[in-house]
């Protein structure tokens, strides 16, 4: 083989692999491409969890109000009833003293 043969036969391996692999990059390109489909889809998606994370975030504000006055319900309810039992003591204990008299 002469040296001419050797130079034509070495560009020719390597056009062959040249095209070889563009051909392999065309195949990846072409079977890993995300349609548009696709992409609109992940957009709906992320747009409705992003709305979705808003309403918990309001939920919670919402829950979080409503357990304050909740609370602050509960501590008046028990300070009325507190003043209410201590006036019921009161009234017994006058009422007991009023039957003492009496006898």
């Amino acid at each position: 083989m002469s040296r001419i043969d050797f130079i034509i036969w070495t560009a020719v391996v390597l056009f062959i692999a040249f095209c070889l692999g563009w051909f392999a990059n065309w195949l990846v390109h072409r079977f890993t491409r995300v349609a548009q489909s696709d992409v609109n889809e992940l957009e709906r998606m992320s747009q409705e969890l992003h709305e979705a994370e808003e309403t918990r975030d309001q939920a919670i504000v919402y829950l979080q109000q409503r357990e304050a006055e909740l609370t602050n319900q509960l501590s008046q309810t028990e300070a009325e009833l507190a003043a209410a039992m201590e006036g019921l003591r009161d009234a017994r204990h006058q009422a007991e003293e009023l039957r003492s008299q009496l006898r």
